[in-house]
């Protein structure tokens, strides 16, 4: 297996991992901002691309198994100091941005994701040994992670590494069909 930076040019399996990764949250999001005639895939991949923003390819690592793309990393520093949430922000995020506010200063995984032909071949683990080893060398004390109850293996793997639940809310569904109940902050001190 090789983990390497992400480039401009994987923004297509950027945006599968980061939509994988929330159970279609993000497709929901690029098809409002889009409207019915324009393709959210491609604003999706357009975000991606960007040399800047928490969803800049800048920001990803991409696992290879065998040549082929595998799984995917996304994360960035969290705030040192959260400030209060926008009241316009929508109301579907806004329990996501009060989990991650509960974890100032700590290296955000925002996205870990594997297509399902690779799962249970140690990509998974392996981008975590990454992300723990990125958020060091960036002198951060601790990584946080959010991850959906019904992600049930994610939730075994990530509590077999060390992360320990911090706080829980509720999933605002809204038009959003998914199945989950619960996002659930997961926080990990770095030794």
């Amino acid at each position: 297996m090789l983990i390497r930076d992400a480039r401009a040019e994987d923004a297509a399996h950027l945006v599968r991992f980061i939509n994988m990764a929330a159970d279609d949250l993000p497709l929901h999001f690029w098809k409002r901002s889009v409207g019915p005639e324009g393709d959210p895939w491609a604003y999706g991949s357009e975000r991606a691309a960007r040399e800047t923003g928490n969803f800049s390819y800048r920001n990803a690592w991409l696992a290879e198994v065998d040549g082929e793309v595998a799984a995917c990393l996304l994360g960035y520093a969290a705030e040192e100091e959260p400030g209060p949430i926008d009241p316009d922000t929508p109301p579907i995020f806004v329990p996501l941005l009060e989990l991650e506010a509960m974890a100032p200063g700590a290296w955000y995984l925002n996205v870990l994701a594997t297509y399902d032909a690779f799962r249970g071949k140690g990509c998974g683990s392996a981008l975590l040994a990454k992300a723990e080893e990125i958020a060091r060398a960036r002198g951060h004390k601790t990584i946080s992670l959010i991850a959906e109850d019904t992600h049930r293996d994610a939730l075994r793997l990530y509590r077999a590494k060390g992360y320990q639940e911090v706080a829980r809310r509720p999933v605002v569904k809204g038009d959003w069909q998914v199945d989950a109940g619960e996002w659930i902050l997961f926080v990990k001190p770095l030794a």
